[in-house]
């Protein structure tokens, strides 16, 4: 049921109770790892329910959550979550229930759970954010409600099974805002960073140590970074981490790597805030390509400036070639045994 209360209220009331100190935080987060190796598993569901088993680098099959943490070091996952998705969750489409339960056989593995919300019923990225079917009518004040309540039930759902999340995303590869038109960073600023103000302040409200992060794609995008981390900024938005993601050829990686990290470290100058490469990929026929690329990244993300790179999620290393109408980004093949690419990972 939606909040009779305007959004724009309880940001504000919520706002100044953090600011005070005084936010009742029933489930906090337990510590984050201090550098997150991670990995998307939002198809692993929707994989196990068509009939796909995991096998590891020798051929013994396993669950996938255990060859992840055992085989390549990963401590942590990220998980997506739609508003009212499609029932086909084999192509992804995780409602909050789903969702809880993807995050608590991570959590019950010891990994950390971010969670990626997707403020729409399919994906959201920069070329589409659309509105949940539900939410198309809604003034801006009952669209803050919507993102208030939604936010707030996703963070409860989580912590009825047990699982309280250490990160998570306000939208996905928001280059230009979210909730269109209303949130649309290049029609209205003001609405995108009041949009994120609200999400922070609902995540805030249920755990006020985990921490939020707002998430571009193109991570070596500086203009795309400052135009919109900055306009954030500017107005008034809290958020705690800057959220990037990459996916670089085989013959340009080093090229952007190195973008990525200049890009950044200027935004840790400009900003103080955290990094997180919420998304990298590579495709699954260059897998040495793609080890060295992970082993890059990872190393120089830890020695960004101050401390501040937080981690490096790769985006869905589970699927094998071609999955779901043609992903290759994936790092296993298809015998069901893995590429040498998560190996980057290693140490």
């Amino acid at each position: 049921m939606r909040r009779k209360t305007f959004g724009w209220l309880l940001t504000a009331l919520l706002g100044l109770a953090l600011a005070l100190g005084n936010a009742v935080s029933p489930g906090d987060a337990k510590a984050a790892p201090a550098f997150a190796k991670g990995a998307d598993i939002s198809w692993v569901p929707g994989m196990e329910a068509q009939g796909y088993k995991w096998k590891d680098k020798n051929g013994v099959q396993r669950d996938i959550i255990d060859i992840l943490k055992q085989d390549y070091q990963i401590n942590s996952v990220r998980i997506r979550v739609f508003v009212n998705p499609s029932s086909d969750y084999g192509n992804g489409y995780l409602n909050k229930e789903r969702a809880a339960d993807l995050a608590q056989r991570a959590k019950n593995a010891g990994m950390s759970v971010m969670l990626t919300l997707h403020y729409s019923d399919s994906w959201a990225d920069p070329g589409k954010q659309t509105k949940p079917a539900a939410w198309q009518n809604y003034t801006f004040e009952q669209l803050m409600d919507a993102v208030w309540n939604w936010t707030r039930d996703v963070m409860t759902t989580m912590q009825s099974r047990g699982v309280t999340p250490d990160w998570v995303q306000i939208g996905n590869e928001t280059n230009n805002g979210m909730l269109w038109d209303d949130g649309k960073a290049s029609v209205n600023m003001r609405n995108y960073a009041w949009l994120v103000n609200t999400g922070n302040n609902a995540v805030k409200s249920i755990s006020s140590s985990t921490k939020t992060i707002v998430h571009l794609s193109n991570g070596y995008d500086n203009s795309l970074f400052v135009w919109n981390i900055g306009g954030l900024i500017s107005n008034g938005a809290t958020f705690d981490i800057i959220g990037m993601s990459l996916y670089p050829s085989a013959s340009d990686w080093q090229t952007k790597v190195n973008q990525t990290i200049s890009n950044a470290n200027d935004l840790i100058s400009r900003y103080g805030k955290s990094i997180m490469i919420s998304e990298i990929g590579m495709d699954y026929n260059q897998p040495s390509a793609a080890k060295s690329f992970i082993s890059d990244i990872k190393t120089k993300v830890r020695n960004l400036s101050g401390g501040k790179g937080l981690g490096v999620f790769y985006w869905e290393p589970e699927a094998t070639p071609g999955y779901n109408g043609g992903y290759n980004k994936g790092a296993w093949q298809s015998d069901m045994k893995p590429t040498i690419a998560l190996e980057g990972f290693l140490n």
